[in-house]
């Protein structure tokens, strides 16, 4: 190739169509057809989709890992074929995982994976020692704003801490919520550096058995200061505080203040208690009164180590700050339900979460699949069966999952595949340059 030749097919393939300012020369071209009939960009990285790995559980917990697919239309046909109960999405690795053991064979240690979207798992069960609505796998609207309050947190941290924008809040269809970030530079994350960004977060301490599992010995970081201000206080003050009843009974109000390292203080605050129990006020009121005490004394002149001004943060904390799987964020090979599952205990669908409204989600109204069948059933015989299901109770999450995340995600990807594209022709340009 000459390098006039070079220069003459280097920005002729653009995708979709030509940006707002590029010039496509008139005639033929044999670099247009590519574009034309193919459809996809050129710079398009053809083996990525089948060098992704997707796990099928089936019936009597058969668990099929390393599928791989090559096409979108094969991966639909075989969840047709086989009916998971659940798909779960793994990374993309650098060979076909399904013939990994073909690439193993050669010594080389060559099946690894290169990519992975960051992911979070968060599982209200993590949460028992603080709720006492529920327990295990049951949740209810009185402690599922601790979801709420992860949403929020973390959200936030990733877009302004992080820079991420790509960011997808999943239901987990039953007790607790799945975060995707699928931003380009998420996704090339190292597990060293999805570690680091797991231990930005890292708040607990110790095991389900210490005492005291939040410890701030020095200045909060503004990360922390941030979250409690803005969400952690008054969740904890105006909802968790009455709705599980922290203080109205002398083993829940004993854990908090197992929490207080100076004696003194708690056997003060023990004795008030126990002398006035307040019996003639509501529950409510006995949570209240007797946190404001706690704050009261804990932030008193007289108490003039730092410590101690520090317990009321660290009991906020300890009972409303995200607990995350921290073992899921660091590594690449971890698997994470793919959305719009059909969860096999609940029949719930594992739709997105709208972080910005966040507050409104209810797990309890979320569809069934019972109910989009039944919906089916009697919706309009003549329905378009390609948008079936936007008549559903499930239409307003497949519309907020594409507007919301899908199109601007595939819009940041095709920028990025573009800018990656023109300086590899760059670069062309110049080896050919003499």
């Amino acid at each position: 190739m000459t390098k006039e030749e070079s220069e003459n097919g280097s920005d002729d393939m653009l995708i979709d169509g030509p940006k707002q300012g590029s010039v496509i020369p008139d005639g033929f071209n044999p670099n247009y057809l590519k574009v034309y009939y193919d459809g996809r960009h050129p710079g398009c990285d053809k083996s990525y989709f089948g060098r992704r790995e997707f796990s099928f559980t089936l019936d009597n917990d058969i668990y099929l890992r390393f599928q791989s697919f090559n096409s979108e239309s094969e991966l639909e046909n075989s969840i047709k074929e086989k009916c998971p109960s659940k798909i779960d999405i793994g990374p993309v690795y650098s060979v076909d995982p399904a013939k990994r053991h073909a690439y193993a064979q050669g010594g080389d240690n060559v099946f690894a994976p290169v990519e992975r979207e960051l992911i979070f798992d968060i599982d209200i069960t993590d949460y028992d020692d603080v709720r006492y609505c529920c327990s295990g796998a049951d949740v209810c609207l009185e402690c599922w704003p601790l979801m709420t309050v992860a949403i929020k947190v973390i959200d936030t941290a990733l877009r302004d801490d992080f820079g991420f924008d790509h960011i997808l809040w999943v239901y987990s269809g039953r007790r607790g919520v799945h975060c995707w970030v699928c931003d380009g530079k998420a996704r090339r994350l190292t597990n060293e550096q999805r570690g680091a960004i797991a231990d930005y977060f890292r708040v607990y301490k110790g095991n389900e058995n210490s005492n005291k599992k939040v410890s701030f010995p020095g200045p909060l970081h503004p990360f922390l200061v941030r979250s409690y201000t803005e969400v952690l206080r008054e969740f904890f003050e105006e909802k968790l505080l009455l709705s599980q009843n922290l203080f109205s009974t002398e083993e829940r109000y004993e854990k908090i203040l197992s929490m207080i390292p100076d004696e003194s203080v708690t056997s003060e605050l023990r004795g008030k208690w126990q002398e006035n129990r307040r019996s003639s006020n509501s529950k409510e009121d006995i949570n209240f009164f007797r946190w404001e005490q706690l704050k009261n004394t804990l932030q008193s002149g007289k108490q003039k180590v730092q410590g101690l001004r520090r317990c009321v943060e660290e009991i906020v904390f300890a009972f409303t700050y995200p607990r995350l799987d921290m073992e899921v964020s660091k590594h690449r090979n971890h698997l994470l339900k793919a959305p719009f599952c059909v969860h096999p205990k609940t029949g719930r669908v594992c739709i997105p979460i709208d972080p910005k409204d966040c507050e409104e989600f209810d797990p309890t109204t979320v569809p069934t699949l019972s109910e989009l069948l039944r919906e089916l059933n009697t919706g309009d015989s003549r329905m378009d069966v390609d948008n079936e299901w936007e008549k559903t109770s499930l239409g307003k999450s497949i519309r907020f999952f594409r507007s919301s995340f899908l199109q601007p995600l595939l819009k940041s990807c095709k920028e990025e595949m573009e800018s990656g594209y023109k300086a590899k022709i760059q670069q062309t340009k110049n080896s050919l340059s003499w």
